[in-house]
């Protein structure tokens, strides 16, 4: 969809303690905005965090590469021993999550009280 751009906002979560970031994308995830993606969630992990939610409820669409994106999160963040928690998936992102099993791989948190208290 053309009027979807891919758009993003990043915030600390103070509640959650120091060094807990809110990433809040929105619009599509496919081939062209996933690199885009992977250069914000890397922006992240460079910044040292011991938490890091993603609220996926913007998310209209996602494929292939903006499931490798979030794998490759999930590798980088257990390797840190960071905790990486997802949230806010629609019914459309959620059937991927399952049809590729990644519903048992990810922290998935209901909503964004449960995922930062995660």
């Amino acid at each position: 969809m053309a009027d979807d751009v891919f758009k993003f906002t990043l915030e600390e979560i103070p509640s959650a303690g120091p060094g807990a970031w809110l990433l809040r994308p929105r619009g599509e995830i496919a081939y062209s905005e996933a690199p885009i993606f992977r250069s914000t969630i890397k922006s992240v992990f460079d910044k040292g965090p011991r938490k890091f939610v993603v609220d996926m409820s913007g998310i209209d669409y996602m494929n292939t590469p903006g499931l490798a994106a979030l794998v490759e999160a999930l590798q980088t963040a257990r390797r840190n021993q960071i905790k990486f928690i997802l949230f806010g998936l629609n019914e459309r992102v959620m059937a991927i999550f399952e049809i590729a099993r990644l519903n048992r791989v990810f922290d998935i948190k209901p909503d964004e009280a449960s995922a930062i208290a995660g």
